[in-house]
């Protein structure tokens, strides 16, 4: 059932220029597939009314609203088992998620009841008010398994020649356009499933023609699958415009218009526009970090655009886990309407301690709500230990943040940022903060029971420019060692990681670890898992492993162990009677965590103020 909420999430997007607001996949039947809880459907006429309040309030704000559609996720469907239904799919193919069951094949009488249903689906979407169908065929999903040979092993008239593989979406195409004339039909398709043994442009080429003839208006263009899930949400690690060579394919070979997607930062989609690489520019993580992208674009503040770190800890992470929809930069995603900065009834002096990413978000919610705000940072810089770590260049959307919060802050008449000034428990700066905003971030662990712990290099120190050897042992695989053996991999270090765990990376989401892992095989970093270092030496590192005892030989050690939070002046400020009313803790110093997680805690912090 559609939402208010939903509503005003997208009637922000189109609010703030998006010129069509397409919704994520909206599911027509639940004959084969099971549809979990919260997901969008509109296989009922009780459906329609949501959807209508939805395209009404876009439509209300200057958008145009199309409605993407589903024939099912087919062997993809992660809920088959929970929900008590087999698996469905174009031929008998294993389940993604447990290879040993095997999913069913559709009957030709099935296929055409979900043609059928599309059909149904589609008036209700034109009663609603929509402007636009898409059709989800991308990502493996059923339509895909049909499409593609990988999949479809048929032999009657849904298999064999691409004709006869296209035949279910060409009749999907057509039950849309009958039931609902007049609207525009658009249609996602992966270009390159990414896999060996998947889908290639070889293949895709006559499959685009066909949509063509079958008289598709709109061809939206991208790449990927579930055994390639990272290019479906591509992560950090694939770059700008990772995709756009999907829609200069298919532009190539097309009269149709097509749209390219995947990491489109808005001035690289300029650019691939007035090159012909696409006809539109499609955005999704981008709009939900920064609904008002086209408005700034068109006013010449393009710098104040919010960067997509594109980190799927909130979106995509939460998509996946059940949990609604968040934004690691962007708080108030899910609570449009709800969450405004309007001005404080009671403005207070608020000290904030520490320019991290806690601190800076804390800072610019305060001042925009008009309070005094004064922030203290011990470095000579703001962005606490995020600088230093986004430092890589498939991190420098990390960068912009930055730069995005120094910017934002300068433009507050309220905000004083002093850099290189260290606040301890007697400042007197301390005084007269009606609040305390504690945000010292942490310390880097350096277990004292590893002889020659000291010989090590920090790893903070390793990416602010320490002298590194050729041959690089780093030990520690969290995310802060991988994404460091990464980086100077790339520059040409022989690079070993030690792990003491069973696998690196352990608390990452599962689809950016997908590009992690790649990166660094690709890369040539050596990975030892299940390996505990026993001591550093002025020749390596000496540590046990499976097979016991191992010696590697190093011109650099890294320590990458992790961190402790840096609680001293929030537990000195609090075991003050004059002061600990006044003081809040947040970010790292509470408790080592995710970049997301310590902006959406200092928004909600000075929110409350």
């Amino acid at each position: 059932m559609s939402t208010p909420a939903e509503a005003a999430y997208y009637t922000a997007r189109a609010a703030g220029g998006t010129g069509l607001v397409i919704t994520g996949i909206t599911f027509v039947a639940d004959d084969f597939d099971p549809i979990a809880p919260g997901l969008a459907r509109i296989d009922g006429d009780q459906y329609v009314p949501g959807l209508r309040a939805i395209a009404d309030a876009v439509h209300e704000a200057g958008g145009l609203f199309s409605v993407q559609l589903t024939g099912g996720l087919g062997r993809n469907n992660q809920y088959c088992a929970t929900l008590g239904m087999e698996p469905r799919s174009a031929s008998d193919n294993t389940w993604f998620f447990d290879p040993s069951v095997i999913s069913r094949p559709l009957e030709v009488a099935e296929i055409q009841l979900l043609v059928r249903r599309f059909g149904e689906a589609a008036a209700r979407v034109k009663e609603a008010g929509a402007d636009a169908i898409d059709i989800h065929g991308h990502t493996g999903y059923l339509i895909d398994q049909f499409m593609s040979a990988c999949w479809n092993r048929r032999t009657d008239e849904y298999g064999g020649s691409v004709e006869n593989r296209c035949r279910f979406v060409r009749e999907i195409i057509a039950a849309i356009k009958s039931n609902a004339p007049g609207l525009p039909v658009s249609f996602r398709i992966s270009v390159d499933h990414k896999f060996d043994g998947g889908r290639t442009w070889d293949e895709t080429q006559y499959i685009v023609k066909e949509l063509e003839r079958a008289g598709i208006d709109l061809i939206i263009a991208d790449d990927g699958s579930y055994e390639a899930m990272d290019y479906v949400f591509p992560p950090y690690y694939l770059g700008d415009d990772c995709m756009v060579t999907a829609a200069e394919r298919i532009r190539a070979v097309v009269d149709v218009p097509v749209a390219a997607c995947g990491n489109i930062t808005p001035e690289n989609g300029e650019k691939i526009l007035a090159r012909g690489g696409a006809d539109m520019i499609g955005i999704g993580r981008g709009l939900i970090a920064d609904p008002d992208i086209v408005n700034k674009l068109r006013a010449g503040r393009a710098a104040s655009v919010r960067p997509c770190i594109r980190c799927n800890q909130l979106c995509t992470g939460n998509a996946f886990l059940g949990k609604p929809l968040g934004c690691a930069v962007n708080p108030e995603v899910g609570y449009e309407g709800k969450r405004i900065l309007t001005t404080a009834a009671d403005p207070k002096r608020v000290v904030i301690v520490g320019a991290g990413p806690a601190g800076l978000e804390a800072a610019r919610v305060a001042g925009a709500r008009g309070h005094d705000v004064r922030v203290y940072e011990r470095e000579n810089h703001i962005g606490g230990v995020l600088l230093p770590a986004a430092t890589p260049d498939f991190k420098r959307e990390l960068r912009k943040m930055i730069d995005w919060w120094d910017a934002e802050l300068a433009e507050l008449p309220g905000v004083e940022v002093k850099l290189g000034y260290e606040i301890r428990p007697d400042s007197a700066e301390l005084q007269d903060a009606d609040v305390v905003l504690v945000a010292t971030g942490s310390h880097p662990l350096a277990p004292a029971s590893i002889p020659g712990i000291e010989k090590a290099v920090e790893v903070i120190d390793g990416h602010t420019g320490a002298p590194l050897g050729k041959r690089v042992v780093v030990c520690g695989g969290g995310l802060s060692g991988a994404d460091f053996a990464l980086e100077i991999a790339e520059q040409g270090h022989e690079v070993t990681i030690v792990e003491m765990a069973e696998d690196i990376a352990r608390d990452m989401f599962s689809i950016n670890k997908v590009s992690l892992d790649r990166s660094l095989a690709e890369a040539g970093v050596r990975v030892l898992t299940g390996t505990r270092v026993t001591a550093i030496t002025d020749s390596g590192v000496d540590a046990d492993g499976p097979d016991g005892s191992v010696s590697l030989e190093a011109d650099t050690v890294v320590a990458a162990f992790g961190v402790r939070p840096a609680r001293e002046l929030v537990e000195a400020l609090t075991a003050r009677d004059d002061v600990t009313d006044r003081v809040y803790a947040m970010g790292d110093c509470v408790d080592p965590r995710k970049v997301g997680d310590a902006i959406n805690e200092g928004y909600e912090l000075a929110y409350s103020i």
